[in-house]
C-alpha cells in the first residue's frame, strides 16, 4: 500500500474501534451506526483510497469543492452527503451528486430542492438540521432551525415531489444552553427525533457526532456519525 493509504487504513481502524467500543458500551449493535467520512478540503485521490478501504459514505460541505470531486469519483460506489449550509443558488448543482442533503433548515430551501430534484429526476434524502442554540423562529449560528420549527419543515419535505424525509441532523452548539454539553445536546436531538417519528415513521436517521464527540452521539442513539480529522488527519486545504 502507498504511505497515504496505509495512513488512512490505520486511522479508519482506530475510528472503527472507537465506534465499536461505543456501541458495546451503549448496548447497541455495530451495524446500527453508519460512518460518514467528511472529505472536505481533501483531494479526490483520498476519496478513491477510502473507497478501496471499504468506505461507502462520504460528506462535503462546500459545493465548489464537492461538485468536481464527485464528478471525478462518479465511477465509485459511494453515497454522497452534503452537510454544509446550502444557498438556493447552489441547489441545482448539489442535487446533481448528493444522495443525502443533511442541512435543510428553511422552507425556501425545500422548494428549491424539490424543483431541482424533479428536474434532475433524482430523489435526495433530506435531513432537517436542528439548531439547539436557536431561539424560536431563528436559525442557528452554524445553520439549522430552532426545535419548534422542525415539524413545519418536515411536513414541507414530506409533501414535496422529488424529496424523501430521512430524519434529523445537528452539530453540537458552541453557544446557548448546550454549549460544551455534547451528551445533553445529542440526548435532546434523540428526544426530538422520537417525536418526529410519531408523524413521520420513516424519518429514522439521526446524524450527530464528529471526531471529538462520536462516543457521546453513539451513546445517545445516533444512526450516523460524521468523522473527518480522525480519519484524514490535518492536510493542506484545497485551493
Amino acid at each position: 500500500m502507498t504511505d497515504r493509504k496505509t495512513e488512512l487504513a490505520a486511522n479508519l481502524a482506530a475510528v472503527e474501534e472507537r465506534i465499536a467500543s461505543a456501541c458495546a458500551a451503549a448496548g447497541r449493535e455495530r451495524d446500527e451506526v453508519t460512518l460518514i467520512v467528511v472529505t472536505k478540503t481533501y483531494p479526490a485521490s483520498d476519496v478513491r483510497l477510502l473507497s478501496e478501504l471499504g468506505v461507502r459514505h462520504v460528506a462535503e460541505n462546500r459545493d465548489q469543492d464537492a461538485a468536481p470531486k464527485a464528478a471525478a469519483c462518479e465511477d465509485l460506489a459511494l453515497t454522497w452527503h452534503f452537510v454544509g449550509q446550502l444557498q438556493t443558488n447552489k441547489v441545482r448543482s448539489v442535487v446533481g451528486y448528493a444522495d443525502v442533503v443533511q442541512s435543510v433548515d428553511r422552507v425556501k430551501l425545500v422548494s428549491a430542492l424539490s424543483a431541482a430534484a424533479v428536474r434532475a429526476e433524482r430523489e435526495p434524502v433530506c435531513l432537517i438540521q436542528v439548531a439547539l442554540d436557536a431561539e424560536s423562529g431563528e436559525r442557528g449560528a452554524r445553520g439549522g432551525v430552532a426545535p419548534d420549527g422542525i415539524e413545519e419543515l418536515a411536513t414541507a419535505v414530506a409533501d414535496s415531489p422529488g424529496l424523501r424525509l430521512g430524519g434529523l441532523m445537528t452539530v453540537a452548539p458552541l453557544a446557548g444552553p448546550y454549549a460544551g454539553r455534547q451528551q445533553a445536546a445529542f440526548d435532546r436531538l434523540l428526544e426530538i427525533s422520537s417525536r418526529l417519528r410519531g408523524n413521520h415513521p420513516a424519518a429514522n436517521m439521526v446524524s450527530a457526532g464528529m471526531s471529538a464527540d462520536l462516543e457521546d452521539a453513539v451513546k445517545a442513539g445516533a444512526t450516523h456519525v460524521r468523522v473527518g480529522t480522525a480519519v484524514l488527519g490535518v492536510r493542506p486545504r484545497l485551493g
